[in-house]
């Protein structure tokens, strides 16, 4: 069974987040939502309170596959002030193991220089955050084993290419018919 964890961090993105993670278990993907906080009573950016399943300091991420960051602001400010978590991302991308951001949260990829000599997509006014990488439009870019995508409206796509890369473009192409989103 593949394997995703999804970073939290008061102030993230409601749906960027939560919407990743809804998809992923529903393709059967066992996923994870990780604290990097301290504790586990996570409050979004528009005052949504989630319970994350495990903090940062005590998760097991050694059969991880996949390793996602929502937007959000001050979400994604605090994952990038997390220094752990920026050297496991560092560490996952240079094993080829899969990163994933979306939004805002493409920006810690850029200054962790992941993102450098990719096609990388981000919430608007954030391109000059994708340090070294070829800047798209498009929703949802997948440059090898890192994909980004733009901001709430594209949460569905982002999710469904996940969905793709760990369980297969048949299962994505099914959930995407189940949730009525094709």
């Amino acid at each position: 069974m593949s394997r995703a964890m999804v970073f939290l961090a008061d102030g993230f993105e409601e749906i960027e987040g939560l919407t990743v993670v809804d998809l992923l278990r529903r393709a059967g993907i066992e996923t994870q939502m990780v604290s990097v906080m301290g504790y586990l009573d996570i409050t979004g950016s528009h005052g949504i309170r989630v319970q994350a399943d495990v903090l940062f300091e005590e998760m097991d991420d050694t059969a991880t596959e996949l390793y996602v960051l929502p937007g959000g602001m001050p979400g994604t400010k605090r994952l990038a002030a997390h220094e752990a978590l920026g050297k496991l991302l560092r560490d996952a991308a240079d094993s080829g193991k899969k990163v994933a951001a979306i939004c805002a949260a493409p920006s810690v990829l850029g200054e962790l220089g992941i993102l450098k000599g990719r096609r990388a997509a981000c919430y608007p006014g954030f391109e000059d955050q994708l340090v070294g990488a070829e800047v798209s439009m498009e929703q949802v870019v997948v440059a090898g084993n890192v994909t980004t995508s733009r901001g709430m409206g594209t949460a569905i796509p982002f999710g469904l290419a996940l969905v793709a890369q760990l369980a297969g473009q048949t299962a994505a192409d099914e959930l995407a018919k189940k949730i009525v989103f094709k």
